[in-house]
């Protein structure tokens, strides 16, 4: 046989054995993680979609490139495939630059917005001249952005503003994303899919445990919200996540909020929107300095069953310092993270893997806790 003919047939076995291996593969019954579905393949950007979601992207102009490398990651790790919009927003108009690099970035829709003043201003209430005063001790207390008030403006407008943007009036389902964040694994399944088949109202990647030089205040004014609104608490055992001491106090235990995918009817429903309004009110996103992570994840932990908050352990995603790196071999096979590098293994972030561990079976009720049990022992 010629050294053509001998060429040809080993090319021959070796597409046929890549399409045997790639068939297997496809079938594997053993794989980890949410199959692909087979009405959630290649959406095109325009074309509709089983789920109202999309991206949604708080980032100023001066955070492009960084804003362009996280486009890269999840774009190569999962959006090219299914091509959900991006939502851009800012608290001022965003530059030309700014929209024609970032559009460039994807086939997806991307639209962008310019949030409302009184969303990202001081409320009347609030005493600016004492807000300054805080600030000020809480950089000598050598507190993170103590002095920042946009951080502030920041954090309110993701704890109670951001579901009410315009832009977001027809999304049921966001995926939060950050400047320079990174996707180390292939997503080869749609998440939001995923939570809409399975009753899924808040997932996560990193949970741990809040500064409390940031929040000195915010357990005892939720404990007053409770005590007014009882029925607030409808999972017993979210108490448990969040208070080491039958709730007493508050083990700061939070679902880190730079990675999200949520369903909006959470932050849009009557109990969310009184709950945050008592703590606007109370003041202290500009007198301390609360972030949008633990007012979520409070919020989250009472209103919503075990089942219905999700670890998103197969996604590898880092925001500095910390990594979600999948554990298991073969989520590894399309991740180039370093899973001994995981934050489920340090202290600092055992909220993770503690959410997962409560006991099943808690439903969601009314009145799980009377309000005399709610004073008495919160």
């Amino acid at each position: 046989m010629t050294r053509p003919f001998l060429l040809l047939n080993l090319a021959i076995g070796l597409l046929l054995a890549f399409l045997l291996r790639r068939q297997s593969a496809s079938t594997d019954t053993n794989a980890v993680g949410p199959p692909a579905s087979a009405d959630a393949q290649q959406y095109q950007p325009n074309a509709a979609r089983p789920v109202r979601a999309a991206f949604v992207i708080l980032v100023r102009n001066s955070e492009l490139l960084g804003m362009k490398r996280a486009m890269r990651q999840i774009e190569d790790r999962f959006n090219s495939k299914f091509n959900y919009p991006y939502v851009f927003l800012n608290d001022v108009p965003f530059t030309e630059e700014f929209k024609e690099e970032t559009a460039a970035m994807t086939k997806a829709n991307v639209t962008f917005g310019v949030i409302p003043h009184e969303h990202w201003s001081y409320p009347a209430w609030i005493n600016q001249t004492f807000a300054s005063e805080c600030r000020q001790n809480l950089s000598k207390q050598g507190v993170f952005y103590a002095l920042s008030e946009s951080y502030r403006h920041m954090c309110r407008f993701n704890s109670g503003f951001f579901f009410r943007h315009p832009l977001l009036q027809e999304i049921d389902y966001y995926w939060r994303i950050e400047p320079d964040v990174e996707y180390s694994c292939d997503i080869d399944y749609d998440p939001f899919l995923y939570m809409h088949h399975n009753g899924i109202k808040y997932g996560y990647t990193i949970a741990l445990h809040e500064y409390p030089e940031t929040i000195p205040t915010l357990w005892t004014t939720v404990k007053d919200f409770i005590a007014s609104h009882p029925s607030f608490v409808r999972h017993e055992n979210g108490i448990k996540w969040l208070s080491y001491d039958g709730g007493k106090s508050y083990n700061g235990c939070h679902f880190w909020s730079n990675f999200e995918i949520g369903a909006l009817s959470l932050f849009r429903s009557p109990e969310y929107l009184a709950f945050f309004d008592h703590l606007d009110r109370a003041g202290g996103f500009f007198y301390e300095r609360w972030g949008d992570a633990p007012v979520h994840s409070i919020a989250a932990a009472l209103l919503l069953k075990k089942e219905e908050l999700h670890w998103f352990k197969d996604i590898g995603y880092y925001h500095n310092p910390w990594h979600n790196c999948p554990l298991d071999k073969e989520s590894r096979l399309r991740c180039h993270c370093d899973p001994a590098k995981s934050a489920v293994h340090h202290y600092w972030a055992s909220c993770t893997k503690e959410w997962v561990d409560l006991p099943d079976g808690n439903s969601t009720q009314e009145n799980a806790i009377s309000s005399d049990a709610t004073v008495a022992d919160i």
